[in-house]
């Protein structure tokens, strides 16, 4: 009788674990809710995989209808895919970081070099934060479009809204572009020379 026992008992922690693992996936699926979310939920986010599915979810209410993310342990840099309403490729990167910790120079690098491995025309940073100036400089010269906190609040108004062309059209936009020629580097001393490095060649 005692095996019994131990065998029932050991069934029901499992169909009680399942139902559990249930009910915490429902309440999960209620929280990211895009409909439901403000930016205020969004800080609360216990980390930056929340962010993601959200963001994920979000673009699929807009209208974006393949928008998919991608695996985390292999993402190259890219953890949204979608494509837009003139039928190029974008890949995202999502930042979910604090006002004081601006996002910086490697969220540019990341996704501007994983643009080939998804055959992608446009690159995205999302951050529920800010950027560094290096971080806006070096997105510039790259063409990576960058989204910040205000810009995200937008989207997520319009989506309430129903304005969702709006918030597409925010999405789409072409990013601010810096085009300086190479004078323009030298002439305001922007490029910075390791002179000790110069020096031992020289002598």
């Amino acid at each position: 009788m005692s095996v019994i026992y131990a065998i029932a008992a050991a069934l029901l922690i499992v169909i009680i674990a399942r139902i559990v693992i249930r009910i915490s996936r429902k309440r999960r699926q209620r929280e990211l809710n895009p409909y439901k979310i403000s930016i205020k939920d969004i800080d609360r986010m216990e980390d930056g995989k929340d962010f993601e599915e959200y963001l994920h979810r979000l673009f699929l209410a807009l209208g974006y209808e393949d928008a998919f993310k991608t695996v985390s342990s292999r993402d190259f840099g890219a953890d949204l895919v979608f494509t837009d309403r003139n039928g190029n490729r974008a890949i995202i990167q999502a930042k979910r970081y604090a006002m004081s910790n601006p996002v910086g120079l490697s969220a540019v690098q990341e996704i501007y070099s994983a643009m080939p491995f998804y055959r992608a025309q446009r690159s995205i940073v999302i951050t529920s934060g800010i950027y560094t100036d290096a971080c806006v400089k070096l997105a510039g010269y790259n063409g990576v479009k960058l989204l910040d906190r205000e810009e995200l609040i937008d989207i997520i108004h319009w989506l309430k809204s129903r304005q969702e062309d709006d918030a597409m059209d925010l999405i789409e936009a072409e990013p601010r572009l810096i085009l300086d020629s190479w004078d323009d580097y030298l002439k305001d001393k922007q490029l910075k020379k390791e002179r000790k490095a110069d020096k031992r060649i020289t002598g």
